[in-house]
């Protein structure tokens, strides 16, 4: 099934809405029409009825009541179209104009029910193809007699006015509904033009084009939140795209380097006979290539399952306190040979996994051993704070820049691309460290002023 377009759907609500609003106009009017009839028809009807009482009412001798017809007769003269029928109590017809046509009913339930003809209550019928409206009223003469006096109107030529009023009405709601969808139609097109050129922008973009933007200015108050989050978008895509060509770029880099020295000692141990020494130092050398190798790929495939959200870690309660002492064990040779001591303050217990937060810790500490100055101190510090803990590494040394900080956390990121080669690993440490805070629901921040750096984990606490 074809879907209609959006300019087809609203010139077709403008019409529906237009016509149902035009039925409603027409019906009203057509009643206030009728209304109208009905009330002349009355008020002629009342005043015949008024001037025949009257008569009837002055008349008390039997010779008046003999001219009384010749007297009604000429008091109606001139009033076409107008019918008087009178019946005495027997229900006999006593007087009656030419073309008087009335249904017996009428002409009897005065003298039946005389309560029903107090009022004069206008009643509507047809007879012989010709309609009429009318009413009957019981009067009494002077002389004490009562007569039942019918009068109608022939209202065929309001009929045939109404018939082609509604019809007249009819093709007028018709040719409104249908220039009612025409002009919809076109103001719509021309309102949704620019939606057009927003759509025939972004047909236009590429992924060599992301750095292009949609211009907010100029646009309808509709659009602007549509081109603006557009633009958002696009922004994030672009820094996506650039992200990953700089990801694919380092990995490169990265691999090219080990793989490239494993060639070169490969091709100098073929180039010549040499001492099983020589070759177990060649294949230690390569070890040591194959192990960097396997250290990264491993990061890789691990922030890939992070991404994937396929890190679910085990809950245990665990004592980053005691996990702390265990790793300045492990580091506490390579500190000593770079003169930098290690310090642990307060104390803190989470749930989570263990080796997987022992981890983010092993990389935070090694990362300020690193980059702590000869005779400094690194000073690892945990608090709990409401419904949080809190574990912070500090350690003095060079400011990092402002605009490096919030970098700092993306893959094989580096602050001084010089160093990258120096032992400084393939700048993933950080980027697994926020994968595992993330993982177990808490925040990682990280501060550098005053010749000191600060990363600060925060962690759900344990409930107690």
């Amino acid at each position: 099934m074809k879907t209609l377009s959006l300019t087809a759907r609203i010139s077709l609500l403008f019409a529906v809405s237009a016509s149902l609003v035009l039925l409603a106009t027409g019906y009203f009017l057509t009643q206030g029409v009728e209304t109208h009839f009905k009330e002349g028809d009355l008020h002629e009807l009342n005043g015949k009825l008024e001037l025949i009482q009257n008569l009837f009412k002055h008349t008390y001798t039997q010779a008046e009541l003999n001219s009384l017809p010749q007297r009604l007769d000429d008091a109606l003269v001139g009033h076409h179209g107008l019918a008087v029928a009178v019946t005495d109590a027997t229900g006999n017809i006593w007087f009656a104009t030419s073309g008087a046509d009335f249904p017996r009913t009428l002409l009897q339930d005065c003298h039946i029910q005389p309560t029903v003809c107090t009022s004069g209550t206008l009643r509507q019928w047809k007879l012989a193809g010709v309609s009429y409206r009318g009413m009957a009223v019981l009067v009494a003469a002077g002389n004490g007699r009562s007569y039942t006096v019918a009068v109608a109107l022939n209202i065929e030529h309001h009929d045939l006015f109404m018939n082609k009023f509604r019809s007249v009405l009819a093709i007028a709601i018709a040719l409104a509904a249908l220039a009612t969808a025409s002009l919809g139609w076109a103001v719509t097109r021309w309102g949704l033009s620019p939606l057009r050129q927003v759509t025939n922008m972004v047909g236009g973009i590429s992924a060599e084009h992301l750095a292009e933007r949609l211009p907010t200015t100029g646009l309808p108050a509709e659009l602007k939140p549509l081109a603006t989050a557009f633009n958002a978008m696009l922004a994030r895509l672009d820094d996506s795209f650039r992200r990953l060509s700089a990801f694919s770029s380092d990995i490169a880099h990265e691999l090219r380097t080990p793989i490239s020295n494993l060639m070169t000692q490969t091709q100098v141990a073929l180039s010549s006979a040499r001492g099983n020494d020589e070759y177990k130092e060649i294949l230690y050398s390569n070890l040591e290539e194959y192990e960097r190798m396997a250290q990264m790929v491993g990061d890789m495939l691990y922030l890939a399952q992070a991404d994937n959200g396929l890190l679910k870690p085990s809950l245990e309660e665990v004592n980053l306190a005691n996990e702390t002492q265990d790793l300045f064990d492990y580091f506490e040779a390579w500190a000593e040979e770079r003169g930098v001591s290690l310090i642990q303050t307060g104390s803190a217990t989470v749930r989570g996994d263990r080796m997987m937060l022992r981890r983010a810790l092993s990389n935070l500490i090694s990362n300020a051993i690193q980059h702590t100055l000869p005779g400094k101190t690194v000073q690892i510090s945990m608090a709990r704070h409401g419904g949080q803990t809190t574990v912070s590494i500090e350690n003095p040394g060079t400011n990092i820049p402002a605009e490096h900080l919030p970098r700092l956390f993306d893959r094989f990121y580096r602050v001084d691309p010089s160093r990258q080669r120096k032992g400084d690993g393939a700048g993933l440490g950080l980027s697994i460290v926020k994968s595992i805070v993330d993982a177990h629901g808490g925040s990682i921040t990280v501060m550098s002023a005053d010749q000191m750096t600060r990363f600060q984990l925060t962690l759900p606490a344990l409930e107690e």
